[in-house]
């Protein structure tokens, strides 16, 4: 009986380089092609490799050329997409053809490090929460090339103001594009719950726009409109997309330090139930949260976490400082144990590791989160530390009697005359 036959593609922006191999086969006989990368040429592809009776097809992953060849292909056969590294081949002996042979014997003998790759819906959800958050990052550049233009017209409003892209900082900046220089009507935009005073706007509003200031300023601040509206159409157009999975959104909302657009960046990543992660440990060496380990000589030399998916890794490092700055939250508790050891960086990412296990459990095993709090409602705790300190005060040299305080009395309140 032939064995089933096996594809490997060598991807290229306008070239791919297709071998077509079988187990047990001499490599000599093994079949090459080369195609085309428009649409046309990727049905030749397909084509031709079902007249090939091939199952199984692996392709390197290089830039997003391999974005086409697999919305082409993911319908008719089971694709692999190997990471770079892993199809590397020796110096000096590098072409084409030889890399699509070298992806094809290592996906038969399983040597292959492959690169998790969701479903089309998923991937949806992926472009839409990413390009949401390149957005944001352009609103950032915004704020901070508005606030160099103002420095540099000798106003100093974002040292008064909390916001400078604020209520009261942006009718402010709209004064100042549209050539408004008094300082005491621009300070008197200001709204009352400011906490500087008007005087001290009015001083901060003093400078030198000159005409060309104004000008870019009216450009950024056209530019930033229009960049908020595209922020808000993407957030509606991603609520829609993932309007069946609001159970699991609202749920991931119950961990401390999540707000409204993170659970739609979590489940983007990782998936509504993260069904492609067996296990906790498996989704944090996916994304890179864990430890590391180089061992050599049975001593591992470098213990810093490997490199996994990006936009995770920034959002759990976002969610760790927001998780533990929540006041009595079991994360808080858990990161002033770890920096006295750790230091702040360590101790921050350690975290991060903690809380992406606890949404993994919580997508994967679709259970609530049950925040325990403090040590005064977390019995178990409460007994471990218990015992810490009793052993600590013992090796120092003292004898220990523990016993329980009696809850403090609390006042009748005197009747009212």
């Amino acid at each position: 009986m032939e064995s089933i036959g096996v594809a490997g593609i060598d991807v290229h922006k306008q070239m791919l380089a297709v071998v077509v191999g079988r187990q047990g086969m001499d490599e000599k006989q093994w079949e090459r092609r080369k195609f085309g990368t428009t649409t046309r040429e990727l049905l030749h592809v397909m084509a031709w490799l079902q007249q090939k009776q091939v199952k199984e097809v692996a392709m390197e992953s290089t830039a997003q050329y391999w974005k086409p060849v697999w919305i082409a292909l993911e319908s008719h056969f089971t694709l692999h997409l190997a990471q770079a590294r892993s199809t590397k081949g020796p110096s000096g002996r590098k072409s084409d053809f030889r890399d699509a042979v070298r992806i094809v014997k290592r996906l038969l003998s399983d040597d292959l490090t492959l690169s998790y790759v969701p479903d089309a819906e998923q991937r949806q959800w992926r472009l839409l929460t990413r390009c949401r958050h390149q957005l944001t990052r352009d609103r950032i550049r915004l704020r901070n090339q508005i606030e160099g233009l103002l420095e540099e017209g000798q106003i100093k409003l974002s040292s008064i103001v909390s916001d400078l892209l604020g209520v009261s900082g942006y009718r402010m900046l709209k004064a100042l594009a549209a050539g408004e220089s008094d300082p005491k009507k621009l300070a008197a935009m200001g709204e009352k719950r400011l906490r500087a005073t008007e005087e001290e706007l009015a001083e901060a509003l003093t400078g030198r726009l000159e005409p060309m200031h104004r000008k870019l300023l009216a450009l950024f601040l056209k530019r930033l409109d229009l960049v908020e509206e595209q922020i808000e159409d993407l957030s509606k157009q991603i609520s829609k997309a993932m309007a069946a999975h609001q159970p699991v959104m609202m749920r991931l909302c119950g961990l401390p330090g999540i707000g409204a657009e993170a659970p739609a960046q979590i489940i983007a990543e990782l998936g509504p139930e993260a069904a492609a992660f067996p296990s906790a440990a498996q989704v944090t060496s996916w994304v890179g949260s864990c430890p590391g380990r180089e061992e050599s000589a049975g001593e591992s030399h470098n213990n810093r976490s490997p490199k996994g998916n990006r936009p995770m890794r920034r959002l759990l490092n976002q969610l760790a400082w927001a998780a533990v700055k929540t006041k009595d939250s079991y994360f808080q508790g858990l990161f002033r144990r770890l920096v006295p050891k750790l230091g702040i960086k360590k101790a921050i990412w350690a975290v991060a590791n903690r809380l992406l296990k606890v949404i993994w459990k919580m997508l994967h095993q679709k259970v609530d989160y049950i925040e325990f709090g403090p040590l005064a409602t977390n019995e178990q705790a409460r007994k471990k530390r218990k015992q810490r300190l009793v052993r600590e005060l013992r090796r120092l040299g003292y004898t220990v009697q523990i016993s329980l305080l009696p809850p403090p009395l609390i006042p009748t309140p005197e009747p009212r005359p």
